[in-house]
């Protein structure tokens, strides 16, 4: 299956480190990540999921819900834990990491890495990224090989501009970072831009006189 922006994202039912998780219930109104692991006991692993135990902080303050899914049982999650949290100082994995021994939900969701194969010859779990919004459908998500960590801080920058997007109608120009100008959505004219962005708007002039480029302060701060 191969899951598109603006998806439904399938719900399921699965055994997690806290109980049992329907996908659905678990989102509840929130905007919520679900990220992957190849296995567990593994080095980048290791260190992925000590970061989002460090920055749960950051995703709570933004109401963002987190789960993890990696391809083992429930008591060899458990025990992975420790070393998580032995690892990276100050994280707590507060959050469920999903059981997925049999690869159910890795070829639901599209996750499997055809070129990273365990020692039995299946296919590892990719380092998959969704984030959902509170309507269940899918805003966003990055694919990476097994091999290659993930930058946690950046899917907190993304969330950020998602976040702006949905609620301000501004987009978020290359290299935006939280504080930065906001551009305003091509979709308003420039009335509409006035009356909905009260601290204004700037149009940079480019050669062509076409007046698409136009900046406006993050309207949150």
């Amino acid at each position: 299956m191969t899951l598109h922006l603006g998806d439904t994202v399938p719900d399921f039912e699965a055994n997690s480190t806290y109980g049992k998780i329907k996908f659905h219930d678990f989102i509840d109104g929130h905007w919520s990540i679900l990220f992957s692991h190849p296995n567990d006991f593994t080095p980048v692993c290791t260190t992925e999921l000590g970061a989002v135990g460090a920055y749960l902080p950051e995703f709570e303050k933004r109401g963002v819900k987190v789960v993890a899914l990696s391809c083992n049982d429930v008591e060899s999650h458990q025990r992975w834990i420790e070393d998580i949290e032995s690892f990276t100082p100050n994280a707590k994995i507060s959050y469920p990491i999903i059981a997925d021994p049999t690869r159910e939900l890795a070829i639901k969701f599209g996750m499997l890495d055809p070129d990273e194969k365990d020692a039995s010859g299946m296919p590892l779990t990719a380092r998959a990224v969704f984030v959902v919004g509170p309507d269940k459908k899918l805003k966003l998500s990055i694919l990476y090989p097994a091999t290659t960590g993930r930058n946690f801080v950046e899917v907190l920058r993304v969330l950020d501009s998602l976040q702006l997007t949905a609620k301000y109608s501004v987009a978020t120009p290359v290299d935006w970072k939280n504080g930065d100008k906001c551009m305003v959505l091509p979709s308003l004219s420039n009335d509409a831009a006035r009356a909905k962005f009260p601290k204004g708007f700037e149009t940079f002039a480019v050669p062509s006189g076409k007046e698409y480029i136009r900046l406006t302060p993050q309207p949150n701060i």
